[in-house]
């Protein structure tokens, strides 16, 4: 269904749910801080999905043997929306006055980098190796972020069985995807 929609489409509907994130806790928080923490944990669940099926789309292609033209709308959509998240994120650690531990972020870093520059790179790859490297790499920082939330790691965020789901839900995605890699080794181009 999502395939009948066009790049343009697709993109406005994922501002138009941003926007809505944000007005949704705009009118029912109190304090700036909390709308904009709530706005990057609820924006953040959004780009979850949409990595989702942005690796779904990219396993299906590399199946098929097909061309990454959609892959590449999907993850240029991924990083308009995952650089929309940042913008709720940075005003949620800076209101909230959130400590920043630099070796902690420093991997989300590289992952912002790597999902802000791969759209525009994504048809010139030619082993697939360094696209299974995108998508694993992008995929364990969320996971890592899942793991620090079950923790209890994260000030002013409890626990909740959302981030238990999600961690197992990546969990089964990168071994279901990453055994059908595995037994298609012999087409990554080198």
């Amino acid at each position: 269904m999502i395939n009948n929609f066009s790049y343009r489409q697709l993109l406005l509907a994922g501002i138009l749910f941003e926007t809505i994130i944000f007005l949704i806790f705009f009118y029912s928080k109190q304090e700036l801080a909390e709308v904009f923490r709530y706005s990057a944990r609820y924006s953040g669940r959004l780009s979850l999905i949409i990595y989702l099926y942005c690796f779904y789309k990219f396993y299906r292609a590399f199946l098929i043997k097909d061309n990454l033209r959609r892959v590449k709308d999907l993850v240029l959509i991924f990083g308009v929306l995952h650089v929309i998240h940042f913008g709720f994120l940075v005003l949620s650690v800076y209101l909230n006055d959130l400590p920043i531990i630099p070796v902690k972020v420093t991997g989300g870093a590289l992952a912002y980098l790597m999902i802000i520059i791969y759209p525009f790179i994504i048809e010139k790859i030619t082993n697939q190796i360094y696209h299974l490297i995108y998508f694993y790499y992008v995929g364990i920082v969320m996971l890592m972020t899942y793991v620090a939330r079950i923790n209890g790691e994260f000030v002013g965020a409890e626990p909740e069985i959302f981030h238990k789901i999600a961690f197992i839900f990546l969990i089964l995605v990168f071994l279901k995807f990453g055994y059908t890699f595995y037994k298609q080794r012999k087409n990554f181009k080198k």
